[in-house]
């Protein structure tokens, strides 16, 4: 059910500080690779939201016991590691609308074998998962559609896994089928290496880096060949799995959350300092801060922290800019809606993977930004934005499509002159409950400038 419109007013400036949640990215890879390795992790700053808790309970439905604990007044996530298994071999979960919980849960229990059935949100079932799923079956596993061919829901059967195949899965419309496959081949616990080539070109490359960096903490290196092919090593058979726990894991702040407030201490002068990320982060969203640097943002960095002091350039605007955001799809997002306050055309290219994410992003980011006056044109993969002659007054709100990154965005539209109304805002509960909260926390309403 949706909720309440949230009346966004127009502000000037934004100041502070903010702790930044748990990247969902990082969050949902450790409670997958924890529940499997051996022993027991404890895990700080894991995210609490809709994405993780899907995760979360999915895994507890496996077997996997799952516990929440102080110590030092730091709350921490116990996991419990099965050893490479999961002890119930049969189960229906339900995966709501989250892609970094379906994809390798299908592919690890694929490997495995059981029989199970993942479903989630309406919405869920329209997200393709064919390339993970044919490329799963070209060495054996049993999956069959329960709806519509080449999406969920789909039920798992055991299968014969022939190791000496090569594993192929294309890489152009989501990086989440390489993770999956990553993650869940070492399971096998195979005696010779197993290939994994890579068909077209592989977008979201950070996001596989994270997955590689997250699987050496866990005692399994994988080899990329320029990112073409990757070899999963080959282990000792024995009692125990791949993965080893490596017994304390502190989770990154989300760096995707984190363009929200930079881009708050760009166009409302700052400063703003996000805690959390900063030069160590392995997360490749972390680059958005040097995006708003060549955009004129005045932006410094420390190991676990940025700060942005508003904009540098001789008319006091960012500079627009046109960019390939193949690396940074998520804070590319972020990107758009700056574009109604950049002097010149905004021109995102290689996002053609935000038409398969929570909704339609492109689709949706044309009509929402056209309702403030902006001129946007888009393809494929492609989007560009000049801002607006005339400010429109947004009709009807802005609509938010039930995805997170949409709410959250079109919060910097408050820069502009007019107020205006963000339509279910409480979608933001998918990665950060707290959002609206931290961010009016920062805000100096246009009211009260002297």
């Amino acid at each position: 059910m949706a909720s309440e419109a949230l009346l966004v007013d127009p502000i000037i400036n934004a100041t502070g500080e903010v702790r930044l949640p748990g990247s969902k990215s990082i969050s949902n890879r450790v409670l997958l690779l924890s529940s499997l390795a051996t022993g027991r992790t404890s895990l700080q700053g894991l995210l609490d939201a809709d994405d993780t808790q899907v995760m979360r309970s999915a895994l507890i439905q496996l077997g996997v016991p799952i516990v929440e604990r102080i110590e030092q007044h730091k709350l921490l996530v116990d996991v419990t590691g099965q050893d490479g298994r999961f002890p119930n071999a049969q189960a229906s979960l339900f995966m709501g609308n989250a892609g970094t919980a379906i994809r390798p849960l299908t592919a690890a229990l694929a490997i495995l074998g059981g029989e199970y059935e993942l479903h989630g949100v309406a919405r869920m079932h329209e997200r393709p998962i064919r390339d993970l799923v044919e490329g799963l079956q070209g060495i054996g596993a049993k999956v069959d559609y329960l709806g519509q061919d080449g999406y969920p829901p789909i039920r798992l059967h055991s299968g014969y896994i022939d190791q000496e195949q090569t594993v192929r899965v294309r890489g152009d419309v989501s990086s989440q089928y390489l993770t999956a496959l990553l993650m869940a081949l070492p399971l096998l616990r195979p005696s010779k290496p197993i290939r994994i080539e890579v068909i077209g070109e592989l977008i979201s490359k950070p996001y596989i880096e994270i997955t590689m960096n997250l699987m050496t903490k866990f005692g399994v290196q994988v080899e990329n060949h320029d990112w073409q092919a990757f070899m999963i090593p080959a282990h000792q058979r024995g009692d125990h799995g791949p993965y080893m726990s490596p017994g304390h894991l502190l989770v990154e702040g989300d760096a995707s959350s984190a363009s929200y407030f930079l881009a708050l201490g760009a166009l409302g002068h700052g400063p703003v300092k996000v805690m959390g990320v900063g030069r160590e982060s392995i997360q490749g969203d972390v680059a958005f801060a040097n995006v708003l640097s060549m955009m004129g943002a005045n932006v410094t960095q420390g190991a676990d922290w940025i700060e942005v002091r508003g904009v540098d350039t001789e008319n006091g605007r960012l500079r627009a800019i046109e960019m390939d955001c193949t690396a940074i799809p998520d804070a590319a997002m972020t990107l758009a809606v700056l574009g109604l306050f950049a002097t010149g055309t905004t021109k995102l290219t290689g996002i053609g993977s935000w038409r398969v994410k929570e909704t339609d992003r492109i689709a949706a980011m044309v009509c929402e930004l056209s309702k403030f006056g902006a001129v946007v044109q888009a393809g494929e993969d492609y989007l560009s934005v000049t801002p607006p002659q005339h400010w429109l007054f947004p009709k009807g709100g802005v609509d938010t499509y039930d995805d997170h990154r949409m709410a959250m965005c079109f919060s910097l539209a408050a820069f502009g002159p007019h107020p205006f109304y963000i339509n279910d805002p409480a979608c933001v509960s998918k990665t950060f409950p707290q959002y609206f909260e931290v961010w009016h926390s920062l805000l100096v309403p246009r009211a009260s400038k002297k």
